[in-house]
């Protein structure tokens, strides 16, 4: 998961996008948010968004120990990672530079 920060504010008075990427079936998920929301905020938007569709991911470490697995955290253009959030990223570019050619910027 990461931030796409830098957008003009929203009639809803987002500014942010942020995308959730499920490596294993990778689905993208686009979520529009507002720079000051906090953890809490975000933890909320995550279950009401990502886990009704997916159930719960398991992001928590001690979880992973207890079910034999280890979570690998990395961030994006990262060279260790395998380029998905780059592309996810580049693709989310062109379509956003698609829409505001196809609306002359308005």
């Amino acid at each position: 998961m990461d931030f796409v920060v830098g957008f003009p504010k929203t009639l809803g008075k987002f500014d942010v996008i942020w995308f959730i990427v499920d490596r294993l079936p990778k689905f993208a998920h686009f979520i529009p948010v507002q720079t000051t929301y906090n953890a809490e905020k975000l933890a909320k938007i995550y279950i009401r968004e990502i886990v009704r569709l997916h159930g719960f991911l398991f992001l928590s470490s001690q979880t992973g120990k207890e079910l034999g697995t280890r979570l690998g955290l990395n961030t994006t253009f990262h060279p260790q990672t395998d380029g998905q959030f780059e592309r996810t990223i580049q693709e989310l570019e062109d379509m956003l530079r698609a829409c505001v050619l196809d609306f002359g910027g308005h």
